[in-house]
């Protein structure tokens, strides 16, 4: 189905589009969709958004007043068009949203301009695209008729159900939420209607979990991957790599959890060493120029982890030809690194390959090898068997931990992983190799074999960016930002968890490892972590090019393509790779020297496009702004599906303990009272103000604390304490607490 962004986004690509090639590119066939896309074109055209030429001709208007954004509600009804990077957010009054919800794509027109610190004003004209069609809703009986109550208090509409729908009326003890498919979006003075498609019974009920967080997330289970068929290989020249050994690093339970590449390792003369990244080959099997497979793969970019398995955005059979399978040979796209007796990469080189899977390294291998008091002899039961690939693991470690620590000279910032105590929780807190949104790194963990591939990946993926970008390549990836300093201010709210004294620079600043130094206690020091967490905001997926911005220049890019069985970031970077690889021009015109432009001693020498028109052309269609924002905002989605999933579960196992009493500590101080984390339970917990009955109690920002009017008794972060857990509420995932 088409969207009026669909349109905007086909007419803003052409110099103007008759009316048939437009129904053609939006793939309208029938006579009632091409109806609607007659209403659309009228609306978008009194708008003044797009115009119709003498030549009977679609075209965007260039300068229109209108300005594209994301809608973000709060809880408390404020509502701003988000318009993103360095951009100032449009205010919008309820009134002027015109039934735009949270997370619909919308142009904005500004009506107000803004002043000191207010933000402009503005309406929504037109909705582009809604982010639900389908709402979590209670059912509600409003004058005698059903009606859908979205439990998102950011949606501020209901929605009118059939009169069969009033059976899913909602009860308290039964909690007992629909799904509701949007039937028609409420517009002007018609109320919106739609059906419910599935009742969930959440009290004491969590086989609905999933499905409830998944919808709430707005994630959609029900794709059809099959869509998505896998391309039989093309005969190529190869590298075989068969007789060497190569090693695949998991700690991933799950069957189907993500594909991940394989390590190979080649001592060479004076130290020096070969290493190679071995990578599933999906750029050689998914039709990255089927429009079906790409619309498939928008509506979910990105592999992300359930209770039991995976949801996979790659479909089985196009998974099951491109593992690594122990023991047989399998094809792969590969990158050799050169590297010195320092552990430094003095050259590089991408390849296709053939390989065999020699060992998989589990969690329990990594663990023996960093644990054993000497190299030298080997007793453990766990290395016995793996006796004669012992020099290669630890090699590839050694190296792993060199990059880490080179990194971090660089001034990245490494953080221990939250603790976990939830068995069914374990998948997602698994190190995610292929995971760059964070902004920080995980620490090396021996217990968790995939930390130790990150380093080595990190290494490959800025080889990619810098490859792909001296040859005026884009592609997409991350700014890893870092943050150098911390705000003493900040620092000071939390002095009460920190040891040792501290020592500002002349700008009254620290870096950021020394606060993590700073901590001795261990609960104190995982307070500590998961407070400077929150320093960093999430990094987006960007288009990068030849020429960044100036204030960009020193920062470092990184172009993800080794584990493109995770997302589809890393797919398209890959198959540019390949189309590198094989379709790359090795010369210029007429010229017999040719050059392999898939080493790294290439680079200078190429002053030529590497891609004809046809291949820049399908490629163009994988990296431009639509897409970057399609990747952004599915990756949104299942990072709070994943935050919210874990909270879920925290308050399933508070709900088996109400009434116990537990010790704490509080985590952060709100003006409405304190969140407390149950370091037994590894569960966090709101005490709320209006509990503190004994005295009437202040908020002061200054100090980050809260604070008794008569009793002078205040409560601050680190502070231990004594909590009950009183409630519990599952649809809003909070664990209620008061004091012992």
């Amino acid at each position: 189905m088409f969207t009026s962004s669909s349109i905007i986004d086909n007419l803003n690509q052409s110099e103007g589009l008759e009316y048939k090639k437009l129904c053609r590119l939006l793939k309208i066939t029938k006579k009632s969709d091409k109806d609607k896309l007659d209403i659309a074109l009228t609306a978008l055209e009194k708008l003044e958004i797009i115009n119709k030429n003498e030549d009977d001709e679609y075209t965007c208007v260039k300068d229109s007043d209108h300005l594209v954004a994301k809608i973000r509600c709060s809880s408390k009804g404020y509502c701003f068009a988000v318009r993103g990077k360095d951009k100032e957010d449009i205010y919008i009054k309820e009134n002027l949203l015109n039934y735009a919800w949270n997370g619909d794509k919308v142009l904005v027109r500004i009506i107000k301009e803004g002043y000191r610190r207010r933000s402009p004003e503005g309406i929504v004209d037109c909705i582009l695209e809604r982010s639900n069609q389908i709402l979590l809703s209670k059912v509600e009986i409003i004058n005698n008729n059903a009606y859908a109550i979205p439990i998102d208090d950011r949606i501020l509409s209901k929605i009118k159900l059939p009169e069969e729908n009033k059976k899913y009326t909602f009860k308290p003890e039964n909690k007992n939420i629909v799904k509701v498919e949007i039937d028609r979006f409420p517009i002007g003075q018609e109320e919106g209607l739609g059906h419910v498609i599935q009742e969930l019974k959440l009290n004491d009920n969590e086989e609905y979990d999933t499905d409830f967080v998944l919808s709430k997330s707005n994630i959609d289970k029900s794709c059809d991957l099959n869509k998505i068929e896998s391309k039989k290989l093309e005969k190529r020249e190869r590298i075989d790599l068969t007789d060497k050994n190569s090693y695949l690093f998991k700690s991933w339970n799950s069957n189907n959890s993500p594909m991940l590449p394989m390590i190979q390792i080649e001592q060479g003369k004076n130290n020096s060493t070969k290493l190679w990244i071995h990578t599933n080959n999906l750029a050689e099997r998914v039709d990255l120029n089927s429009k079906k497979s790409l619309e498939t793969l928008f509506k979910g970019s990105e592999s992300l982890p359930l209770l039991n398995d995976w949801q996979n955005y790659l479909s089985e059979a196009i998974r099951n030809d491109s593992e690594f399978k122990f023991g047989e040979k399998n094809e792969a796209i590969s990158l050799c690194l050169y590297l010195n007796s320092n552990y430094e990469i003095t050259d590089w080189s991408f390849h296709l390959t053939l390989v065999k899977c020699s060992l998989i390294v589990k969690s329990d291998l990594t663990d023996a090898l960093l644990s054993r008091k000497s190299k030298t002899r080997i007793t453990s039961r766990v290395l016995k068997p793996i006796k004669e690939y012992i020099d290669d693991l630890d090699k590839i470690l050694e190296i792993s931990c060199s990059f880490r620590q080179k990194h971090l000279l660089e001034g990245e910032v490494e953080i221990p992983k939250p603790l976990n105590k939830i068995e069914l929780l374990e998948e997602f807190f698994i190190h995610n190799p292929a995971e760059y949104s964070k902004g920080y790194f995980e620490s090396l963990d021996k217990e968790d074999c995939q930390t130790y591939l990150s380093p080595i990946l990190h290494e490959a993926n800025f080889i990619w960016y810098k490859h792909s970008n001296q040859y005026g390549l884009k592609s997409a990836g991350y700014i890893s930002k870092g943050i150098d300093n911390v705000d003493a201010n900040e620092i000071i709210k939390y002095s009460e968890i920190i040891d040792n004294e501290i020592e500002l620079d002349e700008d009254g600043n620290l870096s950021f490892s020394q606060v993590i130094k700073l901590c001795g206690d261990d609960n104190k020091k995982r307070i500590l972590h998961k407070l400077l967490i929150n320093e960093f905001k999430d990094n987006e997926i960007r288009l990068l090019s030849k020429n960044p911005d100036n204030a960009e220049s020193e920062k470092l890019f990184i172009s993800p393509w080794a584990i493109p069985g995770f997302d589809f970031t890393n797919l398209i970077n890959q198959y540019c790779i390949f189309n590198m690889i094989t379709n790359g021009k090795k010369s210029k015109k007429n010229n017999i020297n040719a050059i392999n432009i898939s080493e790294s001693n290439s680079l200078e020498l190429v002053n030529w496009d590497i891609f004809n028109s046809s291949i820049s052309k399908s490629l163009e269609i994988l990296f431009n702004k639509v897409v970057i924002d399609k990747l952004n905002e599915y990756k949104y989605k299942v990072n709070q599906y994943k935050s919210n999933m874990i909270n879920i579960k925290k308050v399933r196992k508070a709900e088996k303990l109400i009434g116990n009493i537990y010790s704490g500590f509080i985590l952060s101080v709100q003006t409405y009272g304190f969140f407390v984390e149950i370091s037994e339970l590894n569960v966090e917990g709101l005490v709320h103000v209006s509990t503190l009955n004994n005295d009437w109690y202040e908020y002061r920002s200054r100090q980050n604390l809260l604070i008794g009017r008569k009793s002078k008794k205040s409560y601050k972060v680190g502070d231990a304490i004594e909590v009950k857990i009183i409630k519990v509420d599952i649809l809003k995932y909070q664990i209620d607490l008061e004091l012992t």
